[in-house]
């Protein structure tokens, strides 16, 4: 039995050049973040694109439209970092390809020790700080309770503050 689309269904689809001007330059800043390569950072920026498009029709509206792409970029690198490929060490080198980095951090310094938090720390201070999502939104987008998320990002804070003690205070 061949299956046409209804009207409501066309509608569904995506204007992937707005998705892609809106989005793009700061999901491929974050899967730079998230994989330390800037080809790899591509090719997941691009596969992201291609599930969005092939599943915006699942897309309910609970979160914001930023919160539901973001998501799938972040489930995206999880799975490119847990492939036999990503198990090649790329280096700290991949995380200067990113093109709009801070003015303010020209050495490298934040962002080295940001990567050296464990996942869920880390998870949380790139999508509040280098994506720019409100706690809420991070909480929906991981599947965990608003108070968790807060207070990850209180650890995450206090870890930095630790790691970059000397680094940012005259002591």
């Amino acid at each position: 039995m061949q299956m046409f689309l209804t009207d409501t269904e066309r509608a569904a689809k995506p204007d992937m050049d707005r998705l892609m001007a809106e989005y793009g330059a700061g999901l491929l800043r974050l899967c730079c973040l998230y994989l330390k390569d800037r080809a790899q950072a591509e090719d997941a920026v691009q596969d992201t694109f291609v599930k969005v498009y092939e599943k915006y029709d699942t897309f309910e509206g609970r979160s914001s439209e930023k919160t539901w792409i973001t998501a799938i970029a972040v489930n995206t690198c999880r799975n490119y970092l847990r492939s036999p490929w990503h198990r090649r060490n790329v280096g700290e080198q991949g995380l200067y390809l990113v093109e709009q980095a801070p003015p303010e951090l020209p050495d490298g310094t934040v962002i080295q020790a940001v990567m050296k938090l464990p996942t869920k720390y880390r998870e949380v201070i790139l999508l509040a700080y280098y994506q720019d999502m409100k706690l809420r939104d991070i909480a929906a987008m991981l599947g965990v309770p608003l108070p968790t998320v807060s207070t990850r990002l209180k650890r995450a804070r206090r870890m930095l503050e630790d790691a970059l003690k000397e680094w940012y205070y005259d002591e």
